[in-house]
C-alpha cells in the first residue's frame, strides 16, 4: 500500500466506542458510499468548470442505462436547470470487469445495489441533502419489470436486492415507495475508476482518532492524525467496516461521510475547480465508471445541473443516513429495520425544502476533529441586531449525519 501522508501533527488516540448492533458480514462488495458521491460530485459539480471543447471530448465516455423518467424537468440549452430535483446514484457489487478489485476473479458474480444515494436539491437551489440508504435495510420492493419480461414484487427484502430484481428503475421505484420522493435523474457506477479519480484530485484528507489495521481491506494507519488518501488507500478506507466505530455498516457510512465532507471541500476549493487539467482528468475517470439515465447522459444536462449546484454553500450541503435500527429479530435479524417515525420526519423536511441539522449526539463512530481550522471573525462585519429574530435550523433528534463544512474524525476500534 502506498505511504499515507499526514497533514496535521499526530495526536494521541482516544478510546473506541463499545460494539453493539453488529450486522452480519456480507460476502459482497462492501458499501462504497464515497465512491458514488465522488462520481456524482465530479460529473455534476466540476462540469461547470470545464470549457465546451473539453466537455465535447468527454462525450464518448458516456454510457446510458434504461430508466423511467416521468418527472424529468426540461433542461435549458444554456444556464442552470430551474427548480429542485432529485438524483439517484446506485453502485452495484458486481466484480465483472473490475480486474479483481474487491474480490477474486473466481467470485465475479452478483448484481446487488450495495450503494444507494439520493441527492435532493431544494427548489431555490440553496440547499442540498444527500441521503444514504443502508444496503441491508429491509423494505418492500414493488413490482418491477425484469430483463426476462416478468414482473415481480417482494416484501420484507434487503434494499440491495432491488437492482437484480429489475435494474436501476426498480431501485428508483423502491426508494420512491419508501420516501415518496420522485426521482428525475439516475445513474449506476462500478468501482474501477476510484483509484484514477483519487489520483486525479490529488487525494482527500481524512482524519482518524487512532490506529487502524484492517487485514480485510489492506488499510494500515499506525496512529491518529489527518492523512491525504490517494486511490488505493482511499478505496481501503472507504471499504473498512470492522475497524471503525462499532463495526457495523451504519458506522461505516458515518466514517465514509468524513471522507465525503472533505471531498466536497476539496472539490469546492479553487485549487481543484481552478485547475482545468485536474477537472478534466477527474471527470473522465468518473464518466468511465458510470452508466447514466438518458435524462442525465447529455453534457448540456450535466452542465445545467452543475450550474445549479456550484454556488450552494458547503454549510448547506448535508449528508445523512436514512434512519434505522440494528439488533432486531425475525426478518430484521442481521439487517437494518427502518425507523419509520424518524424517517418520515426526515422526508417531510426534505420534501418541504426546510433546512435542518443532523443530531450532533448521534455520531455513529465519528468525533469532532480537534485540529479543525478555527474561523476568524471578520472585524469589518456588522454586529448583529439583538432585536432582530433569527431562525436557526432545527435539529432532527436521533438523525445521523454531517454537513460538508464539519471537520470530523473516524473513530478507530483497533484495541
Amino acid at each position: 500500500m502506498s505511504e499515507l501522508r499526514p497533514r496535521s501533527e499526530l495526536r494521541s488516540a482516544t478510546p473506541g466506542i463499545a460494539r453493539h448492533g453488529r450486522l452480519k458480514r456480507s460476502r459482497a462488495w462492501p458499501t462504497v458510499l464515497a465512491i458514488v458521491a465522488a462520481s456524482l460530485a465530479t460529473v455534476l459539480v466540476s462540469t461547470a468548470a470545464v470549457g465546451a471543447v473539453v466537455l465535447n471530448s468527454l462525450t464518448s465516455e458516456i454510457e446510458t442505462v434504461e430508466f423511467g423518467e416521468p418527472d424529468a424537468p426540461p433542461i435549458p440549452a444554456i444556464g442552470a436547470i430551474e427548480g429542485g430535483f432529485n438524483i439517484l446514484i446506485v453502485g452495484s457489487d458486481t466484480r465483472l470487469g473490475q480486474n479483481g478489485i474487491g474480490g477474486s476473479y473466481d467470485d465475479e458474480s452478483g448484481n446487488l445495489n450495495d450503494v444507494n444515494i439520493l441527492m435532493h436539491v431544494s427548489q431555490d437551489q440553496t440547499n442540498a441533502v444527500v441521503i444514504s440508504f443502508p444496503r441491508d435495510m429491509v423494505v418492500d420492493i414493488p413490482e418491477c419489470p425484469a430483463d426476462d419480461g416478468s414482473v415481480k414484487g417482494y416484501t420484507t427484502q434487503p434494499l440491495n436486492e432491488a437492482l437484480s430484481a429489475g435494474g436501476l428503475n426498480c431501485v428508483a421505484m423502491t426508494i420512491t415507495e419508501l420516501t415518496g420522493l420522485p426521482i428525475q435523474f439516475a445513474g449506476t457506477i462500478d468501482f474501477t475508476g476510484v483509484i484514477a479519480m483519487g489520483d486525479a484530485i490529488g487525494g482527500v484528507p481524512v482524519c482518524v482518532d487512532g490506529p487502524i489495521h484492517d487485514d480485510n481491506t489492506g488499510l494500515v494507519i499506525d496512529q491518529a492524525g489527518t492523512y491525504t488518501l490517494l486511490g488505493v488507500d482511499a478505496l481501503a478506507f472507504l471499504r473498512t467496516r470492522e475497524h471503525v466505530g462499532d463495526g457495523s455498516d451504519l458506522t461505516r457510512i458515518s466514517s465514509q461521510q468524513v471522507y465525503l465532507s472533505s471531498l466536497v471541500r476539496t472539490l469546492k476549493s479553487a485549487g481543484t475547480l481552478g485547475d482545468l487539467g485536474k477537472v478534466y482528468n477527474l471527470s473522465k475517470a468518473a464518466l468511465q465508471s458510470m452508466q447514466l439515465s438518458p435524462s442525465l447522459a447529455s453534457l448540456d444536462t450535466m452542465a445545467s445541473i452543475a450550474l445549479a449546484l456550484k454556488d450552494i454553500p458547503i454549510e448547506n450541503v448535508t449528508f445523512v443516513q436514512y434512519p434505522g435500527f440494528t439488533g432486531g429479530d425475525g426478518v430484521y435479524a442481521g439487517k437494518v429495520e427502518p425507523d419509520r417515525a424518524l424517517g418520515d420526519e426526515l422526508i417531510s423536511y426534505v420534501a418541504a425544502d426546510q433546512p435542518f441539522k443532523p443530531d450532533p449526539e448521534v455520531a455513529h463512530g465519528t468525533v469532532a476533529d480537534p485540529t479543525a481550522p478555527v474561523e476568524t471573525p471578520d472585524p469589518t462585519a456588522e454586529t448583529p441586531d439583538p432585536t432582530v429574530e433569527t431562525t436557526d435550523r432545527p435539529t432532527l433528534t436521533g438523525l445521523s449525519g454531517v454537513t460538508a463544512d464539519e471537520y470530523r474524525c473516524s473513530v478507530s476500534n483497533d484495541y
